[in-house]
């Protein structure tokens, strides 16, 4: 059985051969760039606002109004929330030893038979992709069994823009469906042991040093 979330499996599909020697071999470790560190101090900054821990520091606090927004939906709200589930869709603790898919939501808000999940993204909108969303509403439903529908957000704090997309429970099969084929070409590298490479402009920024297509 393969454990994977959202992130994981995009490595994979980005390049096969990156996940086998940073995920499976542990060859080589993902550093941290000057954006991702910006990325983890906007979503603390929003993580101890949104707890009431503290104020926004003053470099994010052009940021306010949109977190405002969307802090001011009514319902129960759950920051950082832990979701994971077990291969037969069953919920389970997130450090569960047979958990099969988890995710972490940044925001989730759950109002009777409703909920909100929004992800704060401090990159480009023009690579938004909502199927982090589909993959957080499905785990949802099944650790919300009241919940009937989900609205999902990235919320792009740099272009101030929000990509909302729309679930249902009545479709929770055709949503899974979106994640199987990625998930049975991993499943297929892993039983054969061939892992591709696939050269691209991230390229750039991959760990593995011993790759020819590392551009460093």
């Amino acid at each position: 059985m393969v454990k994977w979330s959202f992130s994981s499996l995009k490595q994979f599909v980005n390049c096969p051969k990156q996940y086998h020697e940073v995920k499976v071999l542990n060859n080589y470790k993902v550093q941290d760039t000057k954006y991702t560190i910006f990325g983890k101090d906007v979503h603390k900054a929003f993580e101890d606002y949104a707890l009431g821990k503290a104020e926004l520091p003053k470099l994010y606090k052009k940021y306010k109004p949109l977190v405002d927004a969307v802090l001011d939906i009514e319902g129960d709200k759950y920051i950082e929330h832990q979701l994971a589930l077990r291969i037969d869709y069953t919920p389970c603790p997130f450090d569960a030893p047979d958990y099969w898919v988890r995710g972490i939501a940044d925001l989730l808000i759950v109002k009777g038979d409703q909920a909100y999940v929004i992800d704060y993204k401090t990159g480009n909108d023009k690579y938004a992709d909502t199927k982090q969303l589909k993959l957080m509403a499905q785990m949802i439903f099944f650790h919300f069994p009241e919940v009937k529908s989900v609205k999902g957000g990235l919320l792009f704090v740099l272009k101030n823009k929000f990509v909302d997309e729309y679930y249902t429970r009545d479709k929770i099969d055709k949503y899974w469906e979106d994640f199987r084929p990625d998930l049975m070409r991993l499943e297929m590298s892993i039983e054969t042991g061939k892992w591709l490479k696939r050269p691209s402009g991230l390229c750039k920024f991959c760990p593995v040093s011993s790759c020819e297509f590392n551009r460093e």
